[in-house]
């Protein structure tokens, strides 16, 4: 027997580079999102005007629509600028899913900056004092170091972890934090003295549309596939789709990949419109059952009772649910309050939605929940689980 990836040598493939389908891929240029940069960048310039620290920026929006890349793409253009300059400027990206508390961020940020820490077993105030301790140092022209640090994700650290990076940032000279978030309502983590410390200027990234999906997907799909291997309309229906999923660039750009991947998988040398279709089944699975899977058991719950009240074809209020959840948790249930918080978890991560509605002036406003998975495939992944 030879060896297994001898099989795969020289395979013809439609693709010539998937990398420019990854969201993680970092163009040349973002389309539709000229404006938002301009906004990064007037805030940052103080850097290069003045040699000042810039102001604290705080940049909202939903998954997909440009956050992470607009940032990078900015501190690319700055650190090329400060090139023919005098300025001692460094921008360091902090991911706050693999770094989860502060101590964490600020070891992983001394290290960035070239000092030496252990990620565990110092004190806070060790650690803290050692951060400190580089902005003391000057650069060949006299100039103390300046330092943006990009948190994305902060939601995430900010919930685990309560708001003392940001305290401990915004009280450290010579820094700026440009953070990330998917939740409009992250700052509700941050305690009233903190907030007075942050004044940031807030940026807003709204979703794309299908016309502003399809040119970023024309703009891909020229580096990653191989001269008229797409049917005309995979493009658009891949924009439709990820314009459906509130402007997912990142919905759009899996869902070509995929599609091409099952082109590939068949052998042929053209993607078709099936296969998006065929992709968007595969995708929705894969993610559905992810994240199922790795669910607390109370949310598994929760949505066992929507699934129940969904395939009962009854309208999903909030006391409906609690109710459902009650029986379905035997005993062993949360309070109505926490429910909520599950709610607004599910619906962060796409598998529900909620709209608020007048039920009149009598009766006042109302949640109503609806499920945005397919309930056959919600049923499988709940109870393989």
């Amino acid at each position: 027997m030879g060896n297994i990836f001898e099989d795969f040598e020289g395979k013809k493939s439609i693709f010539k580079d998937k990398q420019p389908l990854d969201h993680r891929f970092l163009p040349e240029k973002l389309p539709h999102r000229d404006e938002q940069i301009q906004l990064i960048a007037k805030y940052w310039s103080e850097v290069l005007n003045n040699n000042t620290t810039p102001s604290d920026i705080t940049i909202y929006g939903k998954t997909g629509t440009g956050k992470t890349a607009a940032a990078k793409f900015t501190r690319g253009q700055l650190l090329e600028a400060t090139d023919s300059k005098n300025v001692f400027v460094k921008v360091e990206y902090i991911r706050c899913t693999d770094y989860t508390t502060e101590y964490q961020v600020i070891a992983q940020l001394c290290q960035k900056l070239g000092r030496n820490v252990p990620h565990r077993g110092w004190t806070r105030g060790e650690i803290i004092n050692a951060f400190r301790d580089i902005f003391r140092s000057k650069n060949a022209y006299g100039h103390n170091l300046i330092l943006i640090v990009i948190l994305d994700e902060i939601d995430v650290l900010l919930e685990k972890d309560g708001d003392g990076i940001l305290y401990t940032l915004t009280r450290t000279d010579n820094v700026s934090i440009l953070s990330i978030s998917n939740n409009i309502d992250f700052k509700k983590f941050i305690k009233p003295r903190v907030m007075s410390s942050l004044r940031d200027k807030e940026i807003v990234f709204p979703p794309y549309g299908a016309d502003q999906l399809a040119d970023i997907l024309h703009e891909r799909a020229e580096m990653s596939f191989e001269e008229n291997s797409l049917d005309d309309d995979v493009i658009p229906l891949c924009s439709a789709m990820a314009a459906k999923e509130e402007g997912d660039a990142r919905y759009a750009l899996d869902l070509l990949r995929t599609a091409g991947e099952i082109a590939d998988d068949k052998g042929v040398d053209t993607v078709k419109e099936e296969y998006v279709r065929m992709a968007k089944d595969k995708i929705e699975h894969n993610k559905v059952t992810d994240i199922i899977h790795t669910l607390p058991t109370q949310q598994q719950r929760v949505l066992e009772a929507i699934l129940k009240l969904t395939q009962d074809g009854e309208e999903i209020t909030s006391g409906r649910l609690y109710e459902t959840y009650k029986e379905v948790s035997k005993g062993d249930s949360v309070t109505y309050r926490r429910i909520f918080d599950f709610v607004n978890e599910l619906e962060l991560l796409g598998i529900i939605s909620t709209n608020t509605i007048s039920r009149g002036r009598a009766k006042g406003r109302t949640n109503i929940i609806t499920l945005q998975c397919d309930t056959d495939l919600l049923e499988t992944s709940l109870y393989s689980v």
